[in-house]
């Protein structure tokens, strides 16, 4: 980790916190930090800076916080992104969050498979700790949401009208004629298929909430290949 992100149960104090389990092992077999060594720390939804070790002992360390940096600025996205396939989910949420995404939505698909939904790494538990280890990596603090839609249908006639307002809309589509738009200054909502892509009707219904198809070339990327390409790509 490129920063230990601390959450409200580590605080004892605006400036003073005691890690234990995960943070704690970190820091004794990863890092080798002795009582008086610093390093980088943040608040979740707060300010980062840096963590003294006060006291170590076997069970947990008590840290002295100097938190005054603000964390960097989030994408300005909204991501709609039909449902991974679960070995792949974690990669994925790890990199969006990592890249600055703070608003999520999966979605259903017809070739997403219905078994995808029940995988247990959608659980509370495991989104967070592929959170925290996201916002570790990019020295990040701001937890980002993540919403689950799993009709298409209702979502993007009832939804996703409202939730794209007064952004650039796209559809990331293979096969299309326009080109991928890059270094944007707009905030955007950006509509990303599975694996094998959106179907016909899916793409006509999004479509149809203002959205324009556009493409990275003729390659058909994986997932977790065509989402850090298209973010890189657009800011």
């Amino acid at each position: 980790m490129n920063q230990l992100l601390l959450g409200p149960a580590d605080l004892l104090s605006p400036d003073r916190a005691r890690v234990t389990g995960r943070p704690l092992a970190h820091l004794r077999s990863i890092r080798h930090l002795a009582v008086g060594d610093c390093f980088a720390v943040g608040i979740i939804d707060g300010n980062q800076g840096q963590a003294t070790v006060v006291s170590l002992a076997d069970d947990h360390a008590e840290l002295a916080l100097d938190c005054q940096q603000p964390p960097p600025a989030p994408l300005p996205l909204t991501l709609i992104l039909a449902m991974p396939r679960p070995k792949m989910l974690r990669r994925v949420i790890q990199t969006l969050v990592a890249m600055g995404v703070k608003e999520l939505v999966l979605i259903n698909s017809t070739k997403v498979e219905k078994s995808y939904w029940q995988t247990p790494r959608l659980g509370a538990d495991s989104l967070a700790e592929q959170i925290t280890l996201g916002l570790e990596q990019a020295k990040d603090t701001v937890w980002p949401r993540i919403q689950l839609r799993q009709r298409f249908k209702p979502f993007v006639e009832d939804e996703l009208g409202t939730l794209a307002a007064d952004s650039l809309k796209l559809i990331a589509h293979p096969g299309t004629s326009t080109p991928c738009p890059r270094a944007l200054a707009q905030p955007a909502t950006l509509c990303i298929g599975p694996e094998g892509g959106f179907t016909d009707y899916e793409v006509a219904l999004i479509e149809a909430q203002g959205f324009t198809p556009v493409h990275l070339g003729p390659r058909i990327l994986r997932v977790e290949n065509a989402v850090p390409a298209l973010l890189a790509r657009l800011f």
